[in-house]
Order: C-alpha cells, then sequence, then structure tokens
C-alpha cells in the first residue's frame, strides 16, 4: 500500500514539476524581449553574402558605395510591382557608386529560382533566412539606403517607385 502511495506521490512531483516547466517556456515566449528594428541613423548591422552573380556583399565594407538594400518575397505584391523599378534604378546607377542588393526571404527556393526566371531584375540578388532578421525587418518589401559609411540613412517600410524623381534626388544627394 505505500509502495502505490510512492508512485502517486512521484507522479504529483513529476506533473508540477512539467508544469513549472511549461509555465516557463511560455512565459519566456510571451516576455521575451522585441527582437531590435534598425532606423534611420543607425549602423547597418554587419554581413557577408554571395549574391547569384558571385559577387560579395558586405556591410559596412562594401568599397565606399551607397547600398540599397531591399529586402522582399516571391509572394509579396508589391514586391514584384516594384521590381521594373528598382531593377532601372541598378542599371541607371551602377557606374555612380550605387549597389542594390535584393535578399529574398522565400524559403522555396523553386519560387525563387521562378521569379528570377520570370521577372529578370537587373540588380544583385541572394536567398537569405537571417538577414532580415538581423534588421528587424518582418514585412515586404522594406528597403535600407545605406551610405556610403555603413550608416542606414533612410528605411523605407513600403514598395517603392523607385524611378520617382523625389527617390533619384535623394538618391543623387548621397554620391
Amino acid at each position: 500500500m505505500n509502495q502505490g502511495k510512492g508512485i502517486d506521490r512521484m507522479l504529483r512531483v513529476a506533473l508540477i514539476a512539467l508544469a513549472v516547466v511549461f509555465v516557463g517556456v511560455v512565459a519566456k515566449a510571451v516576455y521575451a524581449p522585441p527582437p531590435h528594428v534598425v532606423v534611420a541613423g543607425e549602423a547597418a548591422p554587419a554581413f557577408q553574402i554571395r549574391t547569384e552573380k558571385g559577387k560579395t556583399v558586405s556591410v559596412p565594407n562594401f568599397g565606399g558605395k551607397v547600398l540599397v538594400l531591399n529586402f522582399w518575397a516571391t509572394w509579396c505584391p508589391p514586391c514584384i510591382e516594384e521590381t521594373p523599378s528598382l531593377s532601372q534604378l541598378a542599371k541607371d546607377y551602377a557606374a555612380r557608386g550605387v549597389v542594390v542588393l535584393g535578399i529574398s526571404v522565400d524559403q522555396n527556393e523553386a519560387a525563387y529560382r521562378d521569379f528570377l526566371s520570370k521577372f529578370k531584375p537587373e540588380f544583385l540578388t541572394v536567398r537569405d533566412a537571417q538577414i532580415h532578421r538581423d534588421y528587424g525587418t518582418f514585412m515586404y518589401p522594406e528597403t535600407y539606403i545605406i551610405d556610403s559609411g555603413g550608416k542606414v540613412v533612410q528605411k523605407i517600410a513600403q514598395g517603392a517607385d523607385w524611378s520617382s524623381p523625389d527617390v533619384r534626388s535623394y538618391i543623387d544627394s548621397l554620391l
């Protein structure tokens, strides 16, 4: 009879321990500090990545050029919409010291490859699952304009018309 009470007590202790662990895990998830969201005026988080064209791009040392860092996804309509004007920006400003890098957050490599094949972006592209987290990006498209010193000078948290005179004038002011 005492053996049954001992097993019952052990089960209760084990259930209480599991409940404490569960509450701890839930509390950590609920009360975890939010990721840092990079804003204009801050140093751009460092990264180094090899693009589809084999070019290595790194922050903050990317050759004294202005970096237009665009986070996008194949399933994002505004991302698709801005691709032609972003491509034109890349072509128009490549010789003037501007690098356009599009980082796809797609998990599906086939969807990413299909997008590249269909829309043929004229800017550097890569698929990566970490860098957008380092920037605190969770909505797409989101673009960071980073000056030649590695400082974020503007953040655009929506699709943009990269051919607009205001955007072009701003980019010109950084050169």
